[in-house]
């Protein structure tokens, strides 16, 4: 089975050996999103619900690049720097899908790129 790159300058362009996502068959693994703005490529101001609100934008887009949506995102997971905002994260989460939810995982990590407070990666699947 072929793979396809999946690229849009409508979310953060790659900052490392990697895609934004790559298709295989119907199944298309999302790479990391961080809350960088696409245009400047730079972490957006504004905290940390301003920084899920762009990572889910980032997903968005990419999403889209691949003909498809958030809502056929399968598996989700979330890495936080800190789990006191896991509330926020299933707040805003809520805005941008509807049931049923992709199936899901939420974990504590030390730090992460740039020094943000979220990211996202996921696998999404176009049937």
């Amino acid at each position: 089975m072929s793979r396809e790159i999946i690229a849009t300058d409508k979310a953060p362009q790659a900052i490392g050996t990697y895609s934004q996502a790559v298709k295989v068959g119907h199944t298309v693994y999302l790479s990391g999103q961080i809350a960088l703005v696409p245009e400047t490529m730079e972490v957006i101001e504004g905290g940390i619900e301003a920084e899920i609100h762009q990572v889910f934008k980032n997903l968005t887009a990419v999403c889209e690049a691949a003909g498809g949506s958030l809502q056929q995102i399968a598996k989700l997971n979330i890495f936080l720097t800190d789990l006191s905002n896991f509330a926020t994260v299933n707040s805003i989460m809520a805005q941008y899908f509807e049931q049923p939810y992709p199936a899901r995982a939420a974990l504590g990590v030390k730090e992460l790129p740039k020094g943000v407070g979220v990211e996202m990666d996921g696998i999404l699947e176009l049937v």
